[in-house]
């Protein structure tokens, strides 16, 4: 158990922005209390959200938060981890 999962977290934010009257990434930032830097980073896969960030982004969007963010392993044998 002391081995660390390998992956990628991928979001659809970009997309539920432009869903959401075209939102910008300012507009989304200053909703949930975060900077646009914060934003873009998420979307470009850069930085992965706290939860407290997930559970707002799903909140504004209506959306779980499976629908919102995405986990791909890297292994393809993950029952080592």
């Amino acid at each position: 158990m002391s081995k660390k999962a390998k992956g990628v977290i991928s979001n659809q934010l970009r997309k539920k922005r432009f869903e959401k009257d075209e939102m910008t990434q300012q507009e989304l930032a200053k909703a949930i209390g975060v900077t646009r830097q914060t934003i873009a980073a998420i979307e470009a896969g850069k930085y992965s959200p706290s939860l407290e960030v997930a559970f707002c982004l799903s909140d504004i969007f209506s959306s779980p938060l499976d629908e919102l963010f995405q986990w791909q392993a890297n292994d393809s044998d993950t029952s080592k981890v």
